[in-house]
């Protein structure tokens, strides 16, 4: 194309190349590498446009610097940026850079920086083979006003993971596929659109040559797009809207290497309190504090554990957050039923939006005086519509809205005056705004559209009787009731003249312009910040002041955050629950590839997906298989929408035998999962994997996204089909062992049909050469649970050998102040446990338990003894020791 650009706009200062005409890609001139200096771990250059600007979707920027470092042995940076330092750039007060020291990293890495200087293009080689794992060669840098482009050649029919969120296949596509990152709120999360948060790390696999890590940090709309060219050239292309070229390569060689080095530029995941773990209730739509309670009592009647109660946007007044409706969720009635759940050792949480009810009230006034919100470019308040109608949204930049939102949660949820609550959920933090662009009039739109919908007529009470309740929750005809700042420097903080609401390039938003039902992308935050370059870090950054207000007025306890929008890093201080789903089997089985995705590539370990669907009228099958499946999800949490039938497990006689059972197993391997979780925030090696994972050299598990691994012992295979009994799953070339039957299963690389699997159970099966610590039996609480004493499940490996771990803390405490840390391990017929005792426990191990052991020789130990009851069961193959052990001391127990 050619044309005049929009841009008019010169700036001595930016060193642009102001040229009037625009000319299409192919005919950038790129770079040339200048001044190029190696001096230790590090390489730098001055970049030089190697001709006529093309200025395609912007002014094309003269002047870059290239920045290499060799940070570690395994992460190699690079940065391209203008030499000005006034494009944006991720502020360190959000995403806090990784530490670099000077040192021998360069002599030890196992990547290698390669440049060309003219026209400049770079590659990132595998140092001991020799193999390229990125090459920008064969096109050319662009580097823009408003546009970045960056391409790199990939193998044939590459493994690509990442680059989310989204909900397509964990392997990526690799036609015609476009990622597009910018925060949309995304209700029914359909397939090949921007989702709720941005991660643009992708994950390369190469089988038996090895995985790398691609992390771009850029918070600019971006189209990632992965094609190939005319002639069949693989590649994968970075268009970003602004931003630099701020590059992490990890260089593995594993998968669960790229993990924990990822981990080492976003941070370590939060550990999460134990009761977090367990099954928690949620529905948008529960009309009143009474409806609340009974289905807390009717959990409890159908014998299913509940442990955490959640109530949605009902329980505000009009919507508004930090208030409460008097006459549905009085304040009286919320601290009985908060009381009654904690008598119960059970917890509740309730949901903030970030959009603040503009207008008179306590929130919004104190918010005001304290210049909390967003304004528009004359400093009057810029306004949106959410559910209470015309709202105002926090400027997390402003150094004033950390202590706001503080204020707000001390008053609110003041545990002797407001509603005590045990953990946070937060929602609408693309940030969502329901008034279509331009929205010219907040109030108007939201009268028309009825902002806030009315509330449902107020019960004066519970229509039915709960036995356990307070009296004033039983019926009665007569109860009543009563009514910091940011610098202002230019730098690093975005080129001025840009035009921030329609840019030349055009992401392929869903919702199209970038500034549709969101806030609009030309407001500037405190410290000088554009919304068109911040835009998808707003959920984060409410995410971090949330969590942060969680803890003040909790200190001493792990504060439970569950978000919506997230970006690079935020599982460092929050959980993800994966959004607006639908009541399908499609979203049934994609929610395997979504939750992996979270755990094992962007380091947010607590998801989950809204068990039985959110949107739409679930089914029995559908609801009882979600529930078996969802048991096997760090966060497991049954929610659904206002204007679908209910779908609390106990609705159905098979979904709640489903529960029932299901969480049985989850809670006996609450300690497993609690374990593996910990090991992930402390090395970063994921909880949650795909099975590539595992066998990284399978070539059959790199396209496998229903089934999966729940720690590195436990392989889950659930039914996904719609009426079905059996399930096709694939069995690596290894050992397995059933646990229901304990019977072992030689897998040879091949699909086996499992069969007879009825609605209400899931396939599941020890992985050879694991120790699986287990409780003895399941609770109604995890309070409870803790009380019960261990089993120890040891799946030898093809080499008869097993090993696992143990870890065990108070549950709660933000800071231990003792831990019980400890390596299991099998070998020889010697089942031994070594490490730190620090922690009591207070209970013992009960059993240990061999698995696949024929005995044809009589050469196992059965009866009794030196003091150890052997018992044989010749059907399962296994042999079990009946032991009292305490977890206080190392010990050992012989098989034979």
């Amino acid at each position: 194309m050619r044309g005049i650009t929009f841009i008019s706009f010169v700036s001595g200062a930016a060193a642009l190349a102001v040229n009037h005409t625009s000319l299409p890609l192919e005919k950038c001139p790129g770079y040339k590498a200048l001044n190029v200096k190696e001096s230790g771990n590090t390489l730098t250059a001055d970049l030089k446009l190697a001709g006529r600007p093309c200025n395609t979707y912007g002014i094309d920027i003269k002047d870059l610097k290239l920045e290499v470092e060799y940070q570690t042995d395994t992460r190699l940076h690079v940065a391209i940026y203008d030499a000005n330092k006034e494009v944006y750039q991720v502020p360190e007060s959000v995403f806090p850079r990784p530490e670099f020291k000077s040192g021998t990293a360069l002599k030890k890495a196992a990547l290698k920086f390669n440049y060309k200087e003219s026209p400049f293009s770079f590659s990132i080689e595998r140092k001991d083979t020799k193999e390229i794992l990125f090459d920008t060669a064969g096109s050319e840098l662009v580097f823009q006003s408003q546009y970045l482009n960056l391409r790199t050649s990939l193998p044939e029919d590459p493994n690509l993971y990442g680059l989310g969120e989204h909900s397509d296949s964990l392997h990526l596509e690799t036609t015609n596929y476009t990622r597009t990152l910018w925060s949309h709120d995304a209700y029914t999360i359909p397939a090949h659109t921007n989702l709720y948060g941005n991660h643009p790390i992708y994950i390369d696999h190469r089988g038996k040559a090895g995985t790398h890590g691609v992390f771009l940090l850029n918070s600019n709309g971006m189209d990632i797009k992965i094609n190939k060219t005319d002639d069949g050239a693989q590649y994968l292309e970075y268009n970003t809207l602004g931003g630099i070229f701020d590059f992490y390569f990890l260089a593995g060689p594993t998968p669960k290497d790229v993990s924990a080095q990822y981990s080492g530029i976003v941070g370590l995941p939060a550990m999460q309190s134990y009761w977090t773990f367990g099954f928690h209730q949620c529905r948008y739509g529960y009309r009143d504090v009474f409806e609340v309670a009974e289905v807390v009592y009717n959990y409890s009647k159908a014998d299913i554990p509940l442990e955490t109660m959640w109530t949605d946007i009902d329980y505000m007044n009009g919507r508004a957050v930090f208030t409460l409706d008097p006459e549905r969720f009085p304040i009286e009635k919320m601290q009985e039923l908060v009381n009654y759940l904690h008598r119960h050792q059970q917890h509740y949480i309730l949901m903030v939006d970030p959009a603040v009810k503009y207008g008179e009230n306590d929130a919004f006034n104190r918010g005001h005086q304290q210049d909390a919100f967003l304004k528009n470019a004359d400093g009057s308040l810029y306004q949106g519509v959410v559910w209470p109608g015309a709202t105002v949204f926090p400027d997390w930049f402003h150094g004033n809205t950390p202590s706001w939102w503080n204020g707000e949660f001390n008053i609110f949820f003041n545990p002797e005056t407001g509603v005590n609550i045990d953990g946070l959920w937060i929602d609408m933090n693309e940030a969502s705004n329901f008034c279509p662009w331009p929205c010219a009039d907040p109030q108007a739109y939201a009268e028309e559209n009825n902002y806030p919908p009315a509330p449902p007529p107020a019960r004066t009470s519970n229509p039915r009787p709960l036995p356990g309740f307070p009296s004033d929750f039983q019926p009665s005809d007569s109860i009543k009731f009563e009514k910091r700042a940011l610098t202002q420097s230019r730098q690093k903080l975005g080129l001025s003249g840009r035009d921030l609401i329609n840019p030349p390039y055009h992401i392929d938003n869903a919702a199209g312009s970038i500034s549709n039902l969101t806030i609009r992308t030309d407001l500037t935050h405190a410290g000088g910040y554009a919304d068109y370059d911040t835009h998808n870090l707003y959920g984060t950054m409410m995410s971090s002041a949330s969590r942060n207000a969680m803890q003040q007025r909790r200190p001493k306890v792990r504060p439970l955050v569950i978000t919506r929008s997230t970006f690079a890093g935020a599982g460092a201080h929050v959980g993800h629950w994966l959004g607006d789903n639908v009541s399908n089997w499609d979203k049934y089985r994609i929610s395997i590839a979504e939750q992996l995705s979270f755990s094992a590539i962007f380091q947010i370990p607590m998801v989950g997906s809204d068990v039985c669907g959110y949107s739409g009228a679930t089914t029995e099958e559908l609801c009882a298989r979600w529930t078996t499946l969802g048991a096997f999800s760090p966060f497991f949490r049954n929610h659904n929408e206002l204007g679908n039938p209910p779908q609390e497990f106990y609705r159905w006689a098979s979904v709640a035998n489903a529960a029932r059972k299901v969480i049985n197993i989850r809670y006996r391997l609450l300690d497993y999962l609690y374990t593996a979780f910990h090991q992930q925030t402390t090395t970063g090696e994921p909880f949650l994997q795909p099975m590539f994972y595992l066998y990284p050299e399978d070539p059959n598990t790199f396209a496998i996204d229903l089934q999966f691994f729940y720690g590195d012992a436990i392989l889950v295979s659930p039914v996904t089909s719609n009426g079905s009994t059996s399930v096709e799953a694939y069995f690596p070339d290894d050992v397995f062992y059933d646990w229901y039957t304990e019977a072992p299963l030689r897998g040879h690389g091949t699909n086996i049909t499992l069969t007879d699997i009825d609605i209400t159970s899931i396939p599941l099966h020890i992985r050879g050469g694991t120790i699986v610590p287990v409780r003895s039996s399941g609770a109604n609480t995890t309070t409870e649970l803790r009380a019960k004493g261990f089993d120890i499940v040891i799946a030898p490996g093809l080499d008869g050998t097993a090993t696992g771990s143990l870890y065990m803390d108070d549950g709660d405490s933000l800071h231990q102040p003792a831990t019980l840390d400890i390596t299991l391990e099998y070998r020889n017929g010697i089942f031994r446990m070594n490490g730190g005792f620090g922690y009591s426990a207070g209970v013992q191990i009960e059993s240990v338990k061999l698995l696949g052991q024929e005995n044809e020789h009589g050469s196992l130990r059965t009866g009794l003894v030196n003091g150890i009851e052997y018992r044989y069961n010749a059907e399962a193959k296994s042999v079990t020791a009946k032991i009292q052990l305490d977890l206080t001391k190392p010990n050992e127990v012989s098989f034979f």
